[in-house]
This record gives C-alpha cells, sequence and structure tokens, in this order.
C-alpha cells in the first residue's frame, strides 16, 4: 500500500493528459473510464486494506465514485441526443451519497457540535442564494431546454460549497494535515471548479463544450484515489481532539463571506422587487442562524468550562473525586477544627498480576468495581476519592474507634470476590492510616497514609498499619539507600558472584547460577533480599538485569575459552518479570550471545511463575522468542506461585527449581516429601530437568535422588562466590576432587 498510492497518481495524471488532447470520444470515454474505474476500486480496496475507520463511510464514498463515474461517462452522448437529465439522475445521487460519507466522518471524528451544524446552514443558505441568482436564473432564462435542466446547472455549486465546507470541518481539529486530508480537500476543490465552470457556460446556453471542462474532476477522481489508498487514511475518522473551536481565525474566513454574501448580491443584482425580497428573507435567516450560533457557542463554552472544572477534580476513570480535591477537603475539615481527621489509603495487592494476566482493560474495570463498592459501603459523610492506579483515600472526622470501624467497613468490600469479564478475582487491599488534629497540614497527613500503606504492604496482603513518627525514618533510609543503589550501579559497585549448580549423582557441577551482590562502602554487604526489591520500585532492575546478564556472559565465555568449565557447562541468569515485557528482548540476548561467543544452549534465564500467568501478552511473546533462541528456561522457587500444569504445557520452559522451603523439611516433615515427589512428577511427564534449591545437608541431597531430582543447588557445595574463587575450587581439572568433599 506503501507505493501503490504514488503509481496511481502518476497513471491518473497520463490519463488527464491523454483526455485532453480529444483524440476522439471513444479514447476520451475509455480515459474516464481508467480513471473512474480506478478510483472506485481504489475507494472500495484501500480502506478495507488499511482498516479505516468508519467501515462503512469509506463504501459510501465508493457508491457515490461509481455514480459520479456513470454521469461523467454518460454526459456527452445523452447531451448530443438532448437527454441531459439522465446524467443528473447519476450525478444527484452521488453527491448525497458524498454528504453521507462527510456526516459520518465527521460524526466519528467527534466533531458535530451544533455550532458547526449551524455553520453549515449558514455557508449553504449563502451559497443557494448566490447560485440561484448568479447561474441557475440565468440559466433558466436560456430558451430552448428545460427549465429543471438549466435550474440544475446553476446549482451544482451549490451542492460542492457544501461538500467543501464538509472537509474543512475536518481540518479545523487536525493536528497535523496527512496527504490523505490534503488530497480529499484538493479533490473537493476541484469539483467546485469544474461545476462552477459548467454553471458559467450554462448562461450561454451550453451544457458541454470541451473536454477541458472534464478535467477538473479527472484530477479531482485521481486525488480521491490517493486518498483512499494513502496509509494515513486510517487516521482521518479516528475522534479529533482539541473540540471544534466555536471561534476561530478558520472558521471565521468561511463565515463572514457568507454573511456578506446577501449585501453584495444586493448591490450587483438586486435590481428588482422580486430579488430584494429572497436577499432579505435570506438575510434574515442568516442573521437568525447567527445569533442560534452565538448562543450554542456561550452554551458549548459554559459546558467545556463546567467538564473542565470536574476534570481537574474527579478521576477521568471511576469519577471520585481525585487527590487535588481530596487534598481540600481534607483541609477543609481541619480547619473546622471538630477533633481528629483520620485518612485511610489503601492499595490493591496483586493488581500488577491482574492486568499482567487479563489485560489492562479488565484491570480499569476492577478498579471501577472497586471504587463503586467502597462508595456503597462506607458511610455518606465519609469522602472516598481515586487516586490514580490502584490507590484509594478516604477521610472522616471522627475518633479512633471510628476509623477502626471505617478500615472493618473497607476490608469487607474484598470479602466476596470481584466478578470481572466472567473473571472472579479475590483480591486484598493494604490500608496504611494517619490522623492529625486541627493544626495539621493535609498534605503533610496524606504522605504519613501513604507511609503507613508502604509498611503495611511490606507486612502482607491485607495488613492495615497505623504511621507512627518512626516510619519516617525508614522512609528515609530507604530513599537513601535508593540513591545510594543508583550510585552503585553507575560506579561499579555491584559484582556478580556464581553459586554451583551440581549433578546430585555425581557431584559434578553442570552450570552456575549468576547472582548479584552488593557491598555498600559504609554500609558492607547488603542483601539482595533488600536492594532486588527497591530497585523493582526504582526502575532500577532493567538495568540491573542487563549488568548481570552481560557479566555472565562475559565470564562463561572466558571460562569456556581457558578450560575451567566443560562444554555443556551452563551459566544461569535471573530474568525480571518487567525486563520480559521489553519485546526487544530476544533480539538483545542474541546479540549478546553473538558478542560473547557463547552457545545458546549454554544460557539459562531463570523467571518467576507469575510470569506463566500472562499466557497472551507481550510477555509470553518475549518468552517463546527467547526459547526459539535456544536458551533454557527455568521457572525459579516453583511451587510458591499460581502456575499448574495447565501453565506448564503452554510455556516454553525447559526446567523447573523446586523452592527452598520444600527442601528444608525432607527427612524430617513427611508432608514436604509428598509435594517434592508430585512436582518432580509432573516435571517428568512435561520432560522438564528438576533443579532441588537451598540443599544444605547430606541427608535433603539423598532424599532428593531418590525421588528423582537429578540436580541441586545450596550451601551443601558452597555459597556463591567471587569468579576467581569459584574458578579455583571448580575447574573441571579438579571436580573430582571436590566430590570427595561431598560424600
Amino acid at each position: 500500500m506503501t507505493g501503490l498510492w504514488r503509481l496511481w497518481a502518476l497513471g491518473g495524471a497520463a490519463a488527464t493528459a491523454l483526455y485532453l488532447t480529444d483524440l476522439s470520444p471513444a479514447v476520451n470515454s475509455a480515459c474516464a473510464l481508467v480513471v473512474g474505474v480506478g478510483t472506485v476500486f481504489a475507494c472500495f480496496f484501500g480502506p478495507r486494506r488499511l482498516r479505516a475507520e468508519p467501515r462503512g463511510a469509506w463504501n459510501l464514498i465508493g457508491v457515490s465514485a461509481s455514480s459520479f463515474l456513470v454521469g461523467m461517462v454518460v454526459r456527452p452522448f445523452v447531451t448530443d441526443a438532448g437527454l441531459p437529465l439522465i446524467s443528473d439522475c447519476f450525478t444527484i445521487p452521488g453527491y448525497l451519497l458524498l454528504f453521507a460519507f462527510f456526516w459520518r466522518l465527521l460524526r466519528a471524528r467527534q466533531v458535530m457540535e451544533r455550532h458547526v451544524v449551524l455553520d453549515g446552514l449558514i455557508i449553504c443558505l449563502a451559497g443557494g442564494i448566490a447560485s440561484t441568482l448568479l447561474l441557475a436564473m440565468p440559466a433558466v432564462e436560456v430558451g430552448g431546454r428545460s427549465v429543471l435542466v438549466s435550474a440544475l446547472a446553476g446549482l451544482y455549486p451549490l451542492f460542492d460549497v457544501v461538500v467543501l465546507m464538509m472537509v474543512l470541518n475536518l481540518t479545523f481539529t487536525a493536528r497535523a494535515w496527512p496527504l490523505s486530508l490534503l488530497s480529499l480537500l484538493g479533490g473537493m476543490g476541484l469539483m467546485l471548479t469544474g461545476d462552477l465552470a459548467y454553471a458559467i457556460i450554462g448562461r450561454s446556453g451550453h451544457l458541454y463544450t470541451s473536454p477541458l471542462l472534464d478535467a477538473p474532476f479527472l484530477i479531482a477522481y485521481t486525488l480521491l484515489g490517493v486518498t483512499a489508498l494513502h496509509p494515513s487514511a486510517a487516521v482521518l475518522g479516528r475522534p479529533a481532539r482539541p473540540p471544534v473551536p466555536a471561534w476561530s481565525t478558520r472558521r471565521m474566513a468561511l463565515l463572514i463571506p457568507a454573511l456578506a454574501t446577501p449585501f453584495v448580491l444586493l448591490l450587483v443584482v438586486g435590481d428588482t422587487a422580486d430579488r430584494r425580497f429572497a436577499l432579505a428573507i435570506t438575510g434574515l435567516m442568516i442573521v437568525t442562524l447567527l445569533l442560534l450560533r452565538a448562543v450554542a457557542a456561550v452554551q458549548a463554552q459554559t459546558r467545556a468550562q463546567h467538564f473542565a472544572e470536574y476534570a481537574a477534580n474527579h478521576d477521568p476513570l471511576t469519577g471520585l473525586p481525585n487527590r487535588r480535591m481530596m487534598c481540600d477537603e481534607i483541609a477543609r475539615l481541619l480547619s473546622l477544627g471538630e477533633g481528629t481527621i483520620w485518612v485511610a489509603l489503601l492499595d490493591l495487592d496483586g493488581f500488577k498480576y491482574v492486568n499482567d494476566s487479563w489485560g489492562h482493560d479488565t484491570g480499569d474495570r476492577l478498579v471501577i468495581e472497586v471504587g463503586e463498592r467502597l462508595r456503597a459501603r462506607v458511610p455518606a459523610d465519609v469522602m472516598v476519592a481515586a487516586l490514580g492506579g490502584d490507590e484509594f483515600l478516604l477521610a472522616c472526622a471522627g475518633d479512633r474507634p471510628r476509623a477502626e470501624h471505617l478500615v472493618d467497613l473497607v476490608r469487607a468490600c474484598f470479602d466476596r470476590p470481584f466478578v470481572v469479564r466472567d473473571v472472579e478475582l479475590k483480591i486484598s487491599a493494604s490500608i496504611g492510616i494517619a490522623s492529625a488534629g486541627p493544626d495539621g497540614d493535609a498534605e503533610e497527613l496524606m504522605r504519613d497514609a501513604d507511609t503507613a500503606m508502604y509498611q503495611a504492604k511490606s507486612a502482607g496482603p491485607g495488613h492495615a498499619t497505623v504511621f507512627d513518627r518512626s516510619m519516617h525514618d525508614q522512609v528515609r533510609e530507604r530513599i537513601e539507600l535508593e540513591v545510594a543503589l543508583r550510585r552503585a550501579l553507575g560506579d561499579g559497585e555491584l559484582r556478580v558472584a556464581y553459586q554451583p549448580l551440581v549433578r546430585l549423582e555425581s557431584g559434578r557441577p553442570i552450570g552456575a547460577e549468576a547472582l548479584v551482590r552488593w557491598s555498600h562502602a559504609e554500609r558492607g554487604p547488603i542483601s539482595p533480599a533488600v536492594f532486588i526489591p527497591l530497585a523493582e520500585d526504582a526502575g532500577l532492575i532493567g538495568a540491573i538485569g542487563t549488568y548481570v546478564r552481560q557479566e555472565a556472559l562475559r565470564q562463561l565465555a572466558a571460562w569456556r575459552a581457558d578450560g575451567t568449565v566443560a562444554d555443556d557447562f551452563y551459566v544461569s541468569i535471573n530474568v525480571s518479570a518487567r525486563q520480559l515485557t521489553d519485546p526487544s528482548l530476544p533480539l538483545i540476548v542474541s546479540a549478546e550471545l553473538l558478542e560473547y561467543g557463547v552457545p545458546a544452549r549454554c544460557v539459562a534465564l531463570e523467571m518467576t511463575e507469575t510470569v506463566m500467568m500472562d499466557s497472551s501478552g507481550a510477555t509470553s511473546r518475549v518468552v517463546f522468542e527467547l526459547r526459539e533462541l535456544g536458551v533454557k528456561l527455568l521457572i525459579d522457587d516453583f511451587g510458591t506461585g499460581f502456575s499448574g500444569l495447565g501453565y506448564l504445557r503452554r510455556f516454553p520452559v525447559t526446567g523447573v527449581k523446586i523452592d527452598r522451603s520444600f527442601v528444608i523439611g525432607l527427612g524430617a516433615d513427611e508432608e514436604a516429601g509428598e509435594l517434592v515427589r508430585a512436582i518432580v512428577a509432573m516435571s517428568q511427564a512435561l520432560h522438564l530437568s528438576v533443579i532441588a534449591e537451598g540443599v544444605e545437608t547430606r541427608v535433603q541431597r539423598d532424599a532428593l535422588a531418590a525421588m528423582g531430582v537429578t540436580d541441586g543447588q545450596g550451601w551443601l557445595w558452597g555459597p556463591a562466590v567471587p569468579p576467581t574463587e569459584f574458578a579455583a575450587h571448580w575447574h573441571t581439572s579438579g571436580a573430582a576432587a571436590t566430590l570427595a568433599g561431598t560424600e
């Protein structure tokens, strides 16, 4: 489609040029047919291929082009035969269909406001009186032909004025003028030019004089084909923002000539009482419409102002008050001095998984239903606000028991599952509570509730926490740690350590997991359990993941080159759920494998179980493309999340890592053993490798081996260590000696 419109433009120009040579009626008809049939085909074919909206509107313009084509082709023949109305029987329906097309397009762009319609009526009145007095009436006075034929010849320009006015309305709100819009505007302008030419010769009694009169129509047809074939046609019917301005320079450029038309005509052709009367009636109607337009513009401005005020104070998704309005209301309550003001800020637990699994539309619908349930459950004097995303804020005046009762009401809202689009969702909310007296500050109160909410979230789903001053120190600590982490990432303070993955039967190292470590210059070693969640929240996990992946691939390439590891040794690298939403990740990994010279089979990527819940979104496509590269895909901490047999069968994973919580109880807890056996049986049925994490004792190792687990990882074989220490301990030549140490 990209180059087809260019070919069509060249073909239409060539056919028009040949038409103007006027070699013979047959050649002229052939050229007109080529241009017309090509345009009709383009109007039906182009928008369908481009999926242009609205679909039905483009069919209308295709039928309109067909009707115009028939009228244009038969016009010379029926005119010679004295039956010109036959041509009009096709041309007039073509205009009506064209009107319908533009009406559908304007409605789809949401620009058909009242003042737009009134503008159209004013222009139609001005154009109608001008066409009637200057073109139609002189043509009617010509003898020897039908009055209806003469009148139509003079009124065709009025049809074009209406069409052109509709096209111009499309331009008033266009942020850019794509080629399809320009060609549509040019085509309609040429139709007006052609019809004016025919109307002018009609005043002298002629209906057709030269092929030159048809040139504007042929070029207009060509431009219409360009409009339908150009890729930008897909956006012509999309809603336009901002709304159509009631008063603008371009709009006044249309209205002022229309308003002046009756007065100019009065000076030019107002020489009879009938004409003066017609001009007076037309002028009165135009002035009336102008007054109605002014009223409509004021009403539209008032509505727009009310809408802007509402939008500034309400959440667009739920319609509840937003942060700004809630802050003002809390400040008002504090100023009244009527006791303690309590604020509860709640955040939905697991909301990200809803978006990842069922899409953002389902997430939005869930937020709406939560808002409706909260508003219906809590007392009327409690303000409920939506802060955006999945956060809500409630505020009320009263004592501590009332605040506790309010929290109970909020929790009760989540007792029943939410059914959204036939999906049953059971969620909870973490709640942060804060209070202030008459001397309190609204912004500070909301900030304290936010701090308490994060503390509640860290305690687990569904918790509620009341703010105390010590939390400020924890928040300050978190901020300082985030700043230090950003600095560490930039200054190279992060390091990669390697923990062996071992074959249980032989004790031979088959791979290593690359784990990031951070040793702060002042605080010392900081646990990954502390800084990895912090990196997730701060948006640093992608940069850290890239650093670990590239460093691990570089190290593996060095070990393979100097013989430290065997040819089948692989490195296992963690990837976060956020990294797996990046559609370019497979290409990046492929380029890195080529850069470091590492075979894809020697790389495993570990992901959490929650990734598999997104079975249809961007994450699943990234996972499938990564598997196509040839890398291994492992599910980390298997058994603690949401995975089931269905997820494992749909995703191209190659193995699972049994979570350490199941391994710890082996030998002492029969239930733990049964769970491990179930995981092993399921994995073997799906031909997946099984790695046990957290193996610390020989008893655990032997129990796992007896259950069919082939590979293990844990302190029994050592912690994660720097690459030099790993190489010294696990060099392939010394692997047998290591085996003896674990017997």
